[in-house]
């Protein structure tokens, strides 16, 4: 049988005989590892490989070096000596993970806070890991900038690096002891093995497969390789990983808390490194061996990582842990459903922050880009949350990320602010915008933010708002044309009636009274004018435009606001727009 199957020559002249021949001598022989030194022959003769695949009608698996009969695959839901771990209330442990390798973006910091809801919905512990073992890319800079935007959030945390537990470290750079620990321990068991191929053995390797149209995978000989053989190249100091063995045919699935169930068979998966050859393990195996030993529950991440869960699983079931309850969120795209990035505008926590933002807004808004409380209601709080968030209502839908919609809630939540609390951050942004001399001019402030709360939705940016309305456009806007038809009603009447009482000392009393609106009704029905006839050329008379606020809010914000407005914000205050009144018309025949 051995001579019939080693036979390239048979194989290529009688190949159902040599197949038949092959599955026979698999069949009798157990175990499987009895027959390695044949396959590993066979292994190397790429003639007989593909004569194999051409015509053993899958009759027999080459894999590894070995041959193995036929079989439906092992379907198992959980690893033999693990389970699916079932928590609730204060025995939830959840996670957020990141990179340190740049700035927190809005994906990131939904996961973070659909994790810590959970978290505090359930009573449970909400944990941060910082996983930094990309030591080119991570920075301790952008590992301070995530925590800084997570306590922006509001998205405290129980255990971190800066809030050790029992189970720290809690950044993957300090834990390496531990993955080699239970590297050392899959090598024992026969789970992992020395891999001492070089690069140019494994890209030759990839481009063979590639040219038979294979999937890439590991078929090194180290997988078969003898404790002599791993002593001699150890001995020599040659660099080596360590490999996961993936078992044969074998259906792994986990039953995900948004995706239900979802498999993968081992035969899709080569043999994967855990360990570099520079120490440093790889991302797959860290995330397992970390979430185990923290004592995860929930693992609630982006769907990106789904294809990672079955490494992941495999790590678990050769080490006989529990497995976490997995939930693979949708990615949030950008409005052309393309994923969102910084070409589509801000994207970080960060720069949202920057453009005037307010935490509970972000909050609101991320905490609808994938769930729902089945509700039409729209504005929430981080405590509103906290009471109604479930795994239940995660959808499986893509969340599209709309800069318009963040706009809008942001307003509704600058809104609702108590008036102290909000008077106070804008007048902050006026005076570092330049409007106001001084931050602590409540009246000043609350005054000019009174004409601009209603159409409000950034902090950022209300200077932008505030200063057409401080200033005095007159000349502007008669040049712009737009208001022609009313300067050909007898715009000069308007004027005469409005400089003649503002020198009587009229428009000031009514100012002061708040009885501006009663006065302008008194003159026209003085001049025999009403509607827009009236109340047009009254705005632009005494603003200088031809829209915003109302005209006698307008004056009485002038008042309150004198003195405590800084130089260059073009403020002009009643007497300078009478003069600038006075002269324009003059200059156009007016008077």
């Amino acid at each position: 049988l051995q001579t019939a199957a080693l036979s390239s020559t048979y194989m290529a002249t009688r190949p159902a005989q040599g197949t038949q021949a092959l599955r026979k001598l698999s069949a009798v022989v157990a175990p499987a590892r009895c027959v390695r030194p044949v396959m590993a022959k066979l292994n190397a003769n790429r003639s007989f490989a593909k004569m194999a695949r051409s015509h053993g009608s899958r009759a027999f698996e080459l894999r590894r070096g070995q041959a193995m009969p036929c079989q439906a695959a092992a379907t198992t839901s959980a690893p033999a000596t693990s389970e699916f771990i079932e928590a609730t209330g204060a025995d939830v442990r959840v996670r957020f993970a990141p990179s340190p390798t740049g700035n927190l973006h809005v994906g990131g910091a939904r996961t973070a806070l659909f994790n810590w809801l959970y978290a505090r919905r359930m009573g449970g512990k909400f944990i941060l890991r910082i996983e930094d073992t990309d030591l080119e890319r991570s920075t301790k800079a952008s590992e301070d900038a995530l925590m800084r935007d997570l306590k922006w959030l509001g998205l405290d945390y129980d255990e971190g690096p800066d809030k050790p537990g029992d189970v720290g470290p809690y950044r993957q750079s300090e834990r390496t002891h531990i993955y080699k620990d239970y590297a050392d321990k899959l090598v024992a068991s026969g789970a992992a093995y020395p891999c001492f191929c070089t690069d140019a053995e494994l890209a030759a390797m990839k481009a063979e497969q590639e040219e038979d149209k294979l999937p890439p995978k590991y078929a090194g000989k180290w997988n078969t390789a003898s404790a002599g053989e791993v002593k001699e190249m150890m001995d020599k100091g040659v660099p080596y990983v360590y490999r996961f063995r993936v078992p044969v045919n074998e259906i792994i699935t986990i039953d995900d808390l948004v995706r239900g169930e979802v498999s993968w068979n081992t035969d899709t998966l080569g043999d994967f490194v855990l360990i570099r050859s520079n120490g440093m393990p790889v991302y797959n195996f860290c995330v397992a061996i970390d979430d185990a030993t923290m004592k995860i529950t929930h693992v609630l991440r982006a769907e990106e990582h789904l294809p990672n869960t079955l490494r992941q699983m495999l790590v678990y079931k050769a080490l006989g842990f529990d497995i976490p309850r997995f939930g693979h969120m949708s990615l949030i795209l950008a409005p052309d459903k393309s994923k969102l990035s910084k070409r589509h505008g801000a994207s970080s926590v960060g720069d949202f922050k920057d453009e005037g933002y307010l935490a509970p807004a972000m909050i609101n808004y991320l905490s609808l880009l994938g769930w729902n409380d089945g509700t039409e209601q729209e504005i929430y709080s981080a405590d509103d949350l906290k009471e109604i968030f479930s795994l239940e209502r995660i959808t499986k839908s893509a969340g599209v990320f709309d800069k318009v919609k963040l706009s809008w809630m942001n307003g509704q939540h600058l809104k609702a602010m108590p008036e102290e609390e909000q008077t106070a951050m804008i007048g902050l942004e006026l005076f570092k915008a330049g409007v106001l001399k001084s931050a602590d001019s409540a009246a000043a402030a609350e005054a000019m933010i009174a004409l601009v709360r209603d159409s409000l939705e950034l902090v950022v940016g209300v200077d932008e708002k505030v200063k057409p309305i401080l200033g005095y456009p007159l000349r502007e806007t008669m040049a712009s044309g737009d208001a022609d038809k009313v300067l050909a009603d007898n715009f000069g009447e308007i004027v005469a009636a409005v400089l003649a009482a503002h020198a009587s000392g009229d428009l000031a009393a009514a100012v002061a009274d708040d009885t501006v609106k009663k006065w302008i009704m008194a003159q026209g029905k003085a001049m025999t004018r009403k509607g827009k006839g009236l109340f047009m050329p009254m705005r632009i008379a005494l603003t200088g435009r031809m829209q915003g606020p109302e005209v006698p809010a307008v004056l009485s914000m002038l008042v309150t606001v004198e003195g405590e407005v800084a130089e260059g914000a073009g403020f002009a205050n009643l007497d300078a727009r009478m003069a600038e009144l006075k002269a324009w018309a003059t200059e156009a025949g007016h008077l």
